[in-house]
């Protein structure tokens, strides 16, 4: 039996024939006395799927986190040694962590995926300091092995990271029951039950964009397939939703109803905009590793809605990428009532707004283009694959704002993501967008271009880094190159 099929054998009772199964929550992680702590295994479970391993189960834990508090993990590759043709065709089951959106050093014992790789039968410690001025929001870790992240991520081995105080630039939701949705692709390419997955989900019958391959991934949401969230009629709940599909879009909305945005990958956008720190909108294109935070209002009176994904055309190249369900939404007086703590870590420090002066880097040309492409080969930056011994392509040095160039000379989408650093989406292909927002993964169209301004201001993040493109698969056959903070 091929490794896909096992891994997808083992998702028959997420599914539950139809079954009601509420949004489950995952176990957490939080600090005592200003330190998280927490040993974390890279398993290989009898059903062929890779997973973290966490406190006896194989469930990865959110873990919240304040400014100011260190996290600390002990990460055990459990995972087996691979056969000798394995190895020849290059799985050689090595794992590490990527920390998405932490503005913390990409250098040992914090956010480097570069030289901290553990092989199986090792250990890696990661120390990670958050800074005092750290904002809050979601952000997620997950695995980043080159050349293996694609299939761990795509296993379910990522998280949920959270930096508690989002309450100071979103003073509504402390009192709001909060959710956090992680969204993740199941492979059913060779899944027996994939046309009954399909079906649970109501995958749109007709074609989305160009692509003529049959659909091989549905979403779960919190490892369940389309759960159920309960809410009271007229409630507001505050969601906190992350795309950790390694290789595919969501474009969220609920139908006949708007969301109030409060953050965009895990920035407020209250930090940047005080005079309007949320979004009305009707729905949210979140690529891969893209997050969103919002308040939902619930139905008025008792009802039934859904949380789905529209259909995303992500080219001629591209994967199909249809609309389906992503979670069953019911407004009901059974409804659980909020939980005692607010959302959040209650502060009496008044919120830091800071407006950014860009103007200055919007006028000066280009200081760095980034050109996705490809071929039957394989996967480019600047006609480039990336290489462990190579040379940074670019420098930058610590203090400036820079204007870059993403273009995408390619005939699929391809979503680009920085580490450690969030910058100004504010051009699509060269006409000013509309709402312009602070991120740190962007999607760059099909032939198109995106202008960002990168804020290099930050002093802790000094060192190697990487860019890349965050379809994983990408990102595995050399579409990732090196940038040096100086």
């Amino acid at each position: 039996m091929s490794r896909s099929l096992v891994i997808a054998a083992a998702l028959v009772c997420v599914s539950c024939g139809g079954r009601v199964v509420p949004l489950p929550d995952a176990p957490v992680v939080r600090s005592r006395g200003g330190l998280a702590s927490m040993t974390l295994t890279a398993t290989r479970g009898p059903n062929g799927r890779d997973a973290f391993r966490f406190d006896g189960r194989d469930v990865p834990p959110a873990i919240r986190i304040a400014p100011g508090e260190t996290l600390k993990i002990h990460y055990v590759n459990a995972l087996p040694v691979p056969p000798e043709p394995a190895l020849h065709s290059g799985q050689m089951n090595m794992t590490n962590l990527h920390f998405h959106g932490l503005s913390v050093s990409p250098e040992r014992p914090q956010d480097d995926v570069l030289d901290m790789t553990a092989m199986p039968g090792e250990a890696l410690d990661y120390t990670l300091v958050i800074p005092r001025d750290h904002l809050p929001g979601l952000h997620w870790y997950h695995t980043h092995p080159h050349g293996e992240s694609h299939q761990q991520v795509l296993d379910g081995m990522s998280g949920a990271l959270i930096i508690e105080g989002i309450e100071r630039y979103a003073p509504a939701v402390r009192n709001m029951r909060e959710r956090v949705l992680v969204i993740r692709a199941i492979d059913i390419e060779h899944d027996p039950k994939a046309s009954a997955r399909r079906a649970r989900v109501g995958v749109e019958q007709s074609r989305c964009g160009e692509s003529h391959d049959q659909v091989d991934r549905v979403f779960s949401v919190n490892s369940v397939l389309r759960p159920e969230i309960a809410m009271r009629p007229g409630e507001r709940q505050f969601w906190r939703i992350v795309n950790a599909a390694p290789d595919r879009y969501v474009d969220i909305e609920m139908p006949h109803q708007r969301l109030e945005v409060v953050a965009y990958d895990g920035l407020p956008i209250a930090y940047h905009d005080p005079e309007h720190p949320t979004r009305q909108v009707n729905h949210v294109l979140l690529p891969p590793a893209g997050r969103v935070e919002a308040i939902v209002t619930a139905q008025e009176p008792y009802g039934r809605t859904v949380l789905r994904t529209r259909c995303v055309d992500t080219g001629a190249d591209g994967d199909p990428n249809p609309g389906m369900i992503l979670a069953d939404v019911v407004s009901t007086q059974t409804a659980s009532p909020p939980p005692p703590e607010p959302a959040g870590v209650a502060s009496a420090t008044p919120p830091a707004f800071t407006v950014v002066d860009v103007q200055h880097a919007k006028q000066e040309p280009p200081h760095f283009t980034v050109v996705f492409s490809e071929d039957k080969k394989g996967f480019y930056i600047n006609g480039q694959k990336y290489s462990p011994d190579a040379q940074p392509m670019v420098r930058a040095k610590v203090g400036e704002l820079q204007h870059w160039r993403i273009v995408n000379n390619s005939r699929e989408l391809h979503p680009f993501h920085i580490h450690q650093v969030h910058f100004l989406a504010y051009l699509e292909n060269d006409r000013p967008l509309p709402d312009p927002h602070w991120l740190d993964t962007v999607n760059v169209a099909v032939g198109g271009s995106v202008d960002v301004i990168m804020d290099f201001s930050d002093p802790i993040i000094r060192g190697m880094s990487v860019f890349h493109c965050h379809l994983l698969n990408h990102e595995d056959k050399g579409m990732m190159a090196k940038i040096l903070f100086e």
